[in-house]
């Protein structure tokens, strides 16, 4: 994740840096210069704008003062209480701050050595994929002397306005930074995976079960290094509205802490040992706090020993700064960004995982085979003309997690472009031997779809049975073009890859070893009164499909004479009048045992519905019956691209 950082625009921070020193003079951005045009596109400050170097603002500016801290940081006139939330969450993580400020102590001011000092910072950031590093001048926008956007509570603190101003250099100006996602400015300074959850909708502060099985979760995710934001949903007239109880509407609150507190006062306490869930906020203005229950100066607090207080650090100031109980927090609060950062390291104490990263593009072609905008599931003639990603469970069952992330628009806002598409993605459980691209949906089993939203990422959390699945990201609606990257995490090696054949490939030794003719999906589903194959009546069936010379198999279904076997298999057959068998066995210690088979001709002319179908023994003109039944598809075309 934190590899090294590719300039941006082609400004490497050390050789501006070491001209402007030799030269005796200040660094003047020429890619985002001191002018209207960096400030906004549409709609200008309300006063005269001067651009004003630190010095000019302070006697003594510091890049930090007294380190840097959550508390540090105010809103500027600029709607963007998003991005102040997401820089008040980095203040809280070393690890992230450090790497978002590179070299902050050579950064510094040097009040012993101010000829080094040469008006230029850099700062970097996570940008679809890759790190990069944003050179900024030092020339702030103020009017009447004071900064106007995103400032520190010290006036001689300039951390805070000068890694927004890069932000907007990232996005072409200061306005295009209105109205963002916190969760998106927490992915760009870290890199992570970001989880939107609609807490309205999932109601979880009915449910006593899911609202602590989801406290256990950002308890996890927050004490793992992850960051956590939330906001209430409010009409246009609604923005930046107080209401009775303190919060602001249409306004971002980073998460603070994630805490059990302990009630009860001395040893009584910890024999008790009863716990509440608590949630600390900071808002973004460093003023105006929630007023009900376990807000500063609440009665709620005189049930907590003052040892526990303590260590909980509670001030009783307007200073932004309050807890609430998770189940208040469940109820008030509507939207919530929970930022994961996903442990890929080979040596850790904690859960790590496998990482794919892929970078792809909807585009239209007049071929619809070369086509990939082909729309969601709902638009049926073409929702398969999209990317396609092949991945593997090998576990028994394994927790996913996927990510779809489209390219940031927003610099595109000044040209009055720049809205996100409507994106999403479906999860098919597919052929356990499938290499080439889907083209029609016969048995596969779309067993997850993410949510569909005008949002920069998607992401989703599933469980998934071992077996071989196919990913489909698309946009809504068909035809519209963009680029997206997609990051698929699981606990093992999947071998995720993009399919880009739609079959197989003619070579040079075809003519001599045989092209496909014909291509057959063969889809099994289960199997009934098999013969008892052990002491305890039952026994631990799989099943084998074959099919010139190649074959795949189910997994075993544990004390079962009733299995769901649920495994399908396609074939591109060289010999298409060569039958297909598919045979079940039981699994034992020593040596499997056969208990029956039947063959399938795969003719086109076959019937393509269910089939129930007596198992008959092996190697006879007329075999005999062997005790079962078992349920398939097949199905075959002579067009291999049908299925």
């Amino acid at each position: 994740m934190f590899s090294s950082a590719v300039p941006y625009k082609n400004q490497h921070y050390s050789d501006l840096k070491r001209d402007c020193i030799n030269n005796k003079t200040l660094f003047e951005d020429p890619e985002f210069p001191a002018v209207n045009a960096s400030l906004y596109f549409r709609k200008p400050p309300p006063g005269h704008v001067q651009w004003k170097r630190p010095k000019e603002i302070s006697n003594e500016p510091r890049m930090f003062v007294e380190g840097i801290s959550s508390h540090d940081l105010n809103q500027g006139i600029v709607g963007n209480c998003w991005f102040v939330a997401a820089c008040s969450c980095l203040a809280l993580k070393p690890n992230l701050w450090k790497k978002v400020i590179p070299d902050y102590k050579e950064q510094e001011w040097d009040p012993k050595r101010p000829e080094n000092y040469a008006g230029i910072f850099h700062f970097q950031f996570w940008v679809f994929g890759e790190w990069m590093d944003v050179v900024v001048d030092d020339r702030l926008p103020t009017i009447n002397g004071e900064l106007i956007y995103c400032h520190s509570k010290d006036n001689n603190e300039f951390w805070s306005a000068l890694l927004e101003k890069a932000y907007a250099k990232l996005y072409g100006c200061y306005e295009s930074l209105e109205g963002g996602n916190t969760g998106d400015a927490v992915v760009d300074f870290s890199g992570c995976v970001a989880e939107a959850i609609n807490l309205e909708k999932e109601a979880y502060y009915k449910d006593p079960k899911k609202q602590d099985q989801l406290f256990e979760d950002l308890l996890t995710v927050y004490d793992r290094g992850g960051i956590i934001s939330c906001s209430i949903r409010a009409q246009p007239h609604e923005i930046e509205h107080k209401m009775a109880n303190g919060l602001v509407k249409g306004h971002a609150y980073s998460v603070t802490a994630v805490k059990k507190v302990r009630l009860g006062h001395g040893l009584l306490a910890y024999f008790k040992n009863e716990t509440i869930s608590l949630i600390r906020m900071r808002n973004p203005w460093g003023k105006s706090e929630w007023k009900g229950a376990w807000s500063d100066s609440s009665e709620e607090w005189s049930k907590v020993g003052n040892t526990e207080r303590g260590k909980l650090g509670i001030v009783v100031e307007d200073d932004g700064e309050f807890w609430m109980s998770f189940t208040d927090w469940c109820k008030f609060f509507e939207d919530a960004d929970v930022c994961r950062l996903l442990n890929t390291s080979l040596i850790s104490v904690h859960k790590t995982w496998n990482e794919v990263v892929h970078f792809g593009s909807w585009t239209k072609h007049a071929e619809p085979l070369l086509s990939r905008c082909g729309g969601c599931a709902n638009h049926k003639s073409t929702f398969l003309q999209n990317p396609q990603y092949l991945f593997d469970v090998t576990k028994e069952a394994d927790e996913v997690l996927i990510t779809l992330q489209q390219k940031d628009m927003k610099i595109n806002r000044r040209f009055g472009q720049g809205e996100n598409l409507s994106i999403g993605f479906c999860v098919f459980k597919v052929e356990l031997n499938r290499k080439y691209r889907m083209h029609d949906i016969l048995t596969q089993q779309c067993v997850e779809t993410s949510t569909y939203i005008n949002a920069r990422t998607v992401f989703m959390r599933c469980m998934l049975q071992q077996g071989r699945y196919i990913i489909i990201p698309t946009t809504f609606e068909p035809y519209k073009l963009g680029d997206y990257m997609i990051r698929v995490f699981t606990d093992v090696e999947s071998g995720c890859r993009e399919l880009t054949e739609d079959k197989p490939k003619i070579k040079c030794w075809s003519s001599f070893l045989g092209y496909p003719q014909a291509v057959t999906h063969v889809y099994v589903h289960g199997a009934e009164e098999l013969q008892n194959q052990d002491n305890t009546g039952g026994a631990d069936p799989y099943v084998i499909i074959n099919c010139e010379g190649h074959s795949v198999r189910s997994t075993i279904k544990k004390d079962t004479l009733q299995p769901e076997f649920i495994t399908s298999a396609i074939f591109y057959r060289k010999k298409p009048r060569n039958p297909i068998t598919v045979e079940v066995w039981n699994s034992n210690t020593v040596k499997d045992t056969f208990m029956g088979q039947v063959v399938l001709s795969g003719s086109v002319k076959d019937s393509s519905g269910p089939q129930r179908l007596q198992l008959l023994k092996r190697g006879q003109r007329t075999p005999d019956e062997m005790p079962g039944k078992i349920s398939l598809r097949i199905i075959t075309s002579t067009e291999l691209t049908a299925m």
